[in-house]
């Protein structure tokens, strides 16, 4: 990497205070390319304001005529009644009953082009399509069907879409006062994967491959008609006639993207190569839709990519002066300062403060739908919190992780978002100090599940085969709620350990089986307790600051 281009660079950054606030994070894995034969999603939905739990819809029959509300997602506010389909699959998160996968990440595009009278969000667009749709291919054309009658409520928006054969990204943005949308979706070529971060990312694409890419018909023509594009059809670009790339869109965007692919993609990505464009100083040097990644890639890999603060690669935030006196990866917002008539922003990073909720789906075809359907689900920051393995055909969800258990507004002792919120503070006010021990506590936990995963995999699959589905059913139940469980106790003594070690800016000493060293004298007095060197950039920075 050339450090040295980048901090030339950001000595003269001037970005416009549009970067947005709320952000999410997509990796997409076709089953070629991951270690188990399973395509994957692993989506990031970060918000401010977004609570995290687990959103689950049973499978359901309705009668003739039933309706069913639809709120904005990101605001609860009602925009009104559509019908209800007759049969609705079991949803847990963001995968059925069927294993169809869909996440999302929001990247706006020009103004105008959102309806001002549109019926479906982008949230119940993705909810109601995976209780009406079984592939991924049905999903798309149900998500057209959805946006053509009701309208589109939001603005453009990036679907990752996957089901046991097949992984899709597509891309959407409304017509302004015009009813419907207009959108493609591309598939992903077996043994390769995608990500995406609030940029649009769909540049050219086939007009004449229905097996590889699907469109709305005026996908084309309505851009014409508003002026944005007059080439050659065989010329379009969806991302340049929709969401013309800005400078602090693929700063504040497509840096997230670049480095997952470095990440996964090794030697088969040139992350040197793409850098201007990453760092949003090239936007015509778009990076590829998708790259083959540098092996057959598990959960583990996945996860850990979403866990990424850009280590190591010219956008690293960890070192500098900002990072304070223990490295810490994090920037409070707003993003955006300025200095002697400058504005800059700072970075972000797929790991971050403010995410709601977070998983890695996945879908596996080798598998009865009962098993095969899997949802990794967790809580807050990325970085800092660990998955637990919820078969979707799961009868009850965990309580910590329950719609209603606690909200925003509202502390829950039961509640795992607000848990792992509290012992992850510990670690932005202690950050190299902290962050070990919790990444450490997170790899056990989740390589630990995955062995268990495995076995409960294969004694529901023998009762399924024996005949006994409803019994395999219960038992993937009772495994989903005590690994959830399991992971709950584990972490509430970990943050009760951790705030007992770190008190006060102290370390306690500890003995070799990990207890607490005590003064000698057997009285609950600890040892004098460690108070390791600050790093000298920071300690430079505060004195240079001082002299002023």
């Amino acid at each position: 990497m050339k450090r040295t281009l980048f901090l030339s660079l950001i000595a003269v950054c001037l970005l416009a205070p549009a970067i947005q606030a709320s952000a999410c994070t997509n990796i997409i894995v076709t089953k070629g390319a991951s270690a188990d034969g399973s395509c994957m999603v692993s989506y990031l939905a970060d918000s401010h304001q977004l609570y995290g739990e687990l959103y689950y819809w049973p499978a359901a029959n309705w009668p003739a005529g039933a309706m069913t509300d639809v709120y904005d997602w990101d605001s609860g506010r009602y925009l009104g009644r559509i019908p209800q389909v007759p049969h609705t699959f079991q949803v847990a998160g963001n995968i059925n009953e069927h294993q169809l996968i869909i996440g999302e990440t929001t990247f706006g595009g020009r103004e105008g082009l959102t309806n001002p009278d549109g019926l479906i969000d982008y949230g119940s667009l993705i909810y109601l399509t995976l209780q009406r749709a079984r592939t991924a291919r049905e999903a798309i054309a149900t998500i057209g069907d959805l946006l053509a009658k009701y309208g589109y409520a939001s603005e453009g928006e990036t679907f990752s879409i996957a089901d046991t054969e097949e992984a899709w990204i597509m891309e959407i943005i409304g017509k302004g006062k015009e009813k419907g949308a207009v959108w493609v979706a591309i598939r992903i070529p077996d043994g390769e994967i995608s990500a995406h971060a609030n940029c649009s990312r769909i540049h050219h694409f086939p007009l004449h491959d229905p097996d590889n890419c699907i469109y709305a018909p005026d996908v084309i023509s309505f851009a014409r008609k508003m002026g944005f594009f007059t080439g050659k059809d065989e010329d379009f670009s969806f991302c340049d006639a929709y969401a013309p790339a800005s400078h602090d869109t693929l700063r504040g965007c497509e840096t997230r993207t670049w480095s997952a692919f470095r990440i996964l993609g090794g030697e088969n990505f040139d992350a040197d190569r793409y850098l201007d464009f990453a760092a949003g100083d090239n936007p015509a040097n778009k990076m590829p839709l998708t790259i083959r990644p540098k092996k057959k890639l598990t959960v583990k890999d996945i996860a850990d990519a979403q866990r990424d603060h850009f280590e190591g690669t010219p956008f690293d935030f960890s070192e500098d002066v900002g990072a304070g006196e223990f490295r810490r990866p994090y920037r409070w917002r707003p993003m955006g300062f300025e200095v002697d008539g400058k504005e800059y922003e700072f970075e972000r990073s797929a790991g971050t403060q403010q995410t709601g909720f977070w998983f890695v789906a996945q879908a596996r075809g080798w598998l009865p739908d009962e098993i095969g359907a899997l949802n990794w689900f967790g809580v807050d920051d990325s970085a800092t919190s660990a998955l637990t393995p919820i078969y979707v055909c799961t009868k009850k969800v965990p309580q910590s992780y329950a719609v209603g258990n606690g909200d925003m507004m509202t502390f829950s002792e039961t509640s795992a978002f607000w848990l792992f919120n509290r012992t992850t503070h510990l670690a932005y006010l202690f950050y190299d100090r902290v962050a070990p021990e919790l990444r450490a506590a997170i790899d056990c936990f989740e390589n630990e599940s995955k062995t268990l995963v495995d076995e409960m995999d294969s004694k529901a699959l023998k009762m399924i085969q024996a005949g006994n589905k409803p019994q395999a059913i219960d038992a993937l139940t009772a495994f989903s709620v005590k690994r959830a469980q399991t992971l709950f106790d584990q972490w509430k003594e970990l943050g009760n350990r951790m705030l007992v070690k770190y008190m006060d800016g102290n370390i306690k000493q500890t003995n070799d089986d990990g207890s607490f060293k005590d003064n000698g004298n057997g009285k609950h007095i600890p040892a004098s307790p460690l108070h390791p060197k600050f790093r000298e950039r920071w300690l430079r920075g505060v004195a240079n600051d001082l002299k002023k």
